[in-house]
């Protein structure tokens, strides 16, 4: 009895691996016509880079579609929340790339705080008839790596997701131009990945 409920237990655990991991390597599907927002804070708008150098633009560049940069730096989640449904409005996008939580992150706020507010942003856009895009945030460390709650979100939604680019590119000196942000580099490398997981048809 104990070794079919160990083996059960086994293959429930890799059945959420498989699925998560089919969703990070899923690619999204959008048109010349479609619009994305890239909604967060600074690492959104591109602290730490040149004007105009930011992953919002490159990835405009690099899809050759519209692409707008909503990211307001120093924002909390509980902010972000409070603005996204404006903004979805003023903008009706066909993807939204979610990058956002480094603050609560930064001022200790809570993380079940930051998991719930997420999770309402998902909604909300998923609402809109948009597709989400999350990118995971790192919490401060030796060993940079994405705070769980961002691979419990994209499994739980089903949704595209990026949980590696910036834990990766934050442990590389020549790709930050501070402990928490990118430089020009940087960002760029960033926007390749997230163009990655989109396609143009």
């Amino acid at each position: 009895m104990y070794c079919r409920f160990k083996s059960i237990v086994i293959l429930i655990f890799l059945f959420i691996v498989i699925v998560g991991c089919s969703e990070q390597n899923k690619t999204i599907k959008l048109t010349q016509d479609s619009v994305i927002l890239a909604f967060g804070d600074s690492l959104t708008k591109g602290t730490g880079g040149t004007v105009n150098k930011s992953y919002p633009n490159i990835l405009q560049t690099t899809l050759g579609i519209t692409v707008i940069n909503e990211g307001i730096p120093g924002e909390t989640s509980s902010k972000g929340l409070q603005r996204l449904d404006k903004t979805l409005k003023l903008t009706t996008p066909s993807l939204v790339i979610l990058c956002h939580g480094g603050n609560d992150i930064l001022k200790g706020l809570s993380k079940e705080k930051l998991e719930h507010n997420l999770a309402q942003m998902i909604e909300l856009i998923q609402s809109y008839g948009a597709e989400v895009m999350l990118v995971g945030v790192p919490k401060p460390s030796i060993n940079l790596s994405t705070l769980p709650l961002y691979e419990r979100l994209a499994s739980q939604y089903m949704l595209v997701s990026d949980l590696k680019s910036l834990p990766d590119l934050l442990k590389q000196r020549s790709m930050k131009s501070d402990s928490v942000h990118l430089n020009d580099k940087g960002y760029r490398q960033l926007a390749l990945n997230l163009a990655a997981k989109i396609q143009i048809i």
